[in-house]
């Protein structure tokens, strides 16, 4: 099923759409214990789970399609995989694709990708929109893309960053997940930005639980998403306490998709950052509004 087809079938119902996201385990050891997570997470009954992807050269490229196969085949959640560009060339992005179509996966999150000094950068693709025009092509494919509610770190401004957007779109995105952010006024004023820009896809919000300072600042940095007084309030009373600050981590999460949820926003996106206990805390304090 593609995703926007999800999205239609929950609009009916009232509720958002509510999805999560894994990364393959670089070891080895790790891998071998996905299922436990996979099962802890699809017992939560996401609409779907999109699958991270690595920079070209990495053994994780490969276990990110055979991830999404499990999570498709073995646990009859409809997964997303994530494509990144900057160090792929055409022909790359082709087998990949034919490799995605041979096993029934038909949602991709189509990303520019961040700079891997390690490998080199091929040049076929400078955006993700020249990725999504190149994807439409190729086949039926549903495509998402990402979105910044705090403008993209390379952009030189908010409204560029919003016609870059608006370009992506118009190229083939049919849904939007957006980048972590811990003030939700902020993804108001993205939205209705979004909205006045004439861009009209579902935009889901993407949610970071947070479990440790190092964590968070260390997201913060990435992604250049701000930290509230009142977060930053929370972050410094216990950072010296890992279970209350796991406590109210998960609280202030929880107290974010409530008031989404009460805003009618189109989806809720959890990073789970391949941890089934904090989704599952997660999951149960909203158990009533999904």
């Amino acid at each position: 099923m593609k995703v926007t087809e999800i999205f239609e079938e929950k609009k009916k119902t009232g509720k958002p759409v509510l999805s999560f996201e894994i990364f393959p385990p670089k070891k080895e050891e790790a891998l071998k214990n996905i299922d436990a997570t996979l099962e802890r997470l699809c017992d939560l009954h996401p609409d779907f789970i999109s699958v991270t992807f690595g920079a070209g050269g990495s053994a994780v490229d490969n276990q990110t399609v055979e991830l999404a196969k499990k999570i498709k085949n073995r646990y009859g959640v409809e997964p997303i995989v994530h494509l990144t560009c900057l160090h792929y060339g055409k022909e790359e992005i082709s087998t990949i694709l034919h490799q995605l179509r041979e096993n029934g996966i038909e949602n991709i999150l189509a990303l520019r990708g961040d700079v891997n000094p390690n490998v080199p950068m091929k040049h076929d693709f400078r955006y993700a929109n020249e990725l999504v025009e190149y994807i439409k092509a190729q086949g039926d494919f549903h495509i998402s893309g990402a979105c910044y509610p705090e403008t993209h770190l390379e952009a030189p401004d908010a409204v560029t960053d919003i016609r870059n957007l608006k370009r992506k779109v118009d190229a083939g995105v049919s849904h939007l997940v957006s980048q972590l952010f811990f003030d939700n006024e902020a993804f108001y004023r993205f939205y209705e930005k979004t909205r006045i820009a004439g861009i009209d896809v579902p935009v889901e919000a993407g949610i970071m639980p947070v479990t440790n300072r190092s964590q968070i600042e260390r997201m913060v940095n990435i992604c250049g998403a701000t930290l509230p007084r009142k977060f930053e309030r929370v972050l410094h009373k216990y950072d010296e306490n890992k279970e209350a600050l796991f406590d109210a981590g998960m609280a202030y999460a929880i107290n974010q998709i409530v008031d989404l949820i009460a805003n009618d926003v189109d989806g809720i996106h959890i990073y789970t950052m391949n941890n089934p206990k904090v989704t599952e805390r997660i999951c149960d304090g909203i158990r009533n509004l999904i």
